[in-house]
């Protein structure tokens, strides 16, 4: 019987987390932020996926990611992916929280290796080397509010919130002896 309230508890906790990690309020907060950094994150991701807005494409950022830069392949596949695919996903609402924190890592991970000696302002004037991180930290702020508040207003996470309390809160079925 112990070993029964065990695992029905343990069930009980991971579903709380999980529904955590999905739920949002209906602000209108999340919402704009969500929106607002998913599109202009995507359109960093189809320059690198598709070549679109002057990129280089997939096998061209590829290419600079583990040649140039020396990214090992799997690191430069998922900024791709994460950039081009992931944005979309934050735009809808959908896996916010996870979106957001990897957006912060791959926005840090861009800062350290290579933005940070440009310093901080990006290079409005063409007098420096190359851009600053001030756009990344404004993706990083951004985003660690999304992971604390989640998608906000008509977020597909606070649906999948609101079906898993819907099976927390859902009587157990007895269970049946075989006949």
């Amino acid at each position: 019987m112990r070993a029964a309230v065990a695992r029905t508890s343990q069930g009980s906790s991971k579903r709380r987390c999980h529904v955590w990690f999905f739920k949002t309020d209906d602000s209108w907060g999340g919402l704009i932020l969500r929106v607002g950094l998913g599109s202009v994150i995507f359109a960093h991701g189809a320059q690198k996926m598709f070549g679109w807005f002057g990129g280089s494409g997939y096998e061209g950022t590829m290419g600079f990611f583990t040649q140039k830069m020396g990214l090992p392949w799997l690191v430069a596949f998922l900024v791709i992916i994460g950039e081009s695919l992931g944005s979309l996903g934050l735009i809808a609402g959908f896996l916010t929280r996870f979106t957001a924190a990897s957006f912060i890592v791959i926005m840090i991970g861009a800062i350290a290796t290579v933005h940070w000696p440009q310093g901080f302002f990006m290079n409005w004037f063409g007098q420096q080397q190359g851009e600053g991180y001030e756009y990344h930290l404004l993706v990083v702020v951004m985003s660690a509010a999304l992971v604390v508040i989640g998608g906000g207003k008509w977020a597909l996470d606070g649906l999948i919130a609101h079906w898993l309390q819907s099976e927390e809160t859902a009587p157990e079925q007895p269970l049946r002896k075989a006949t």
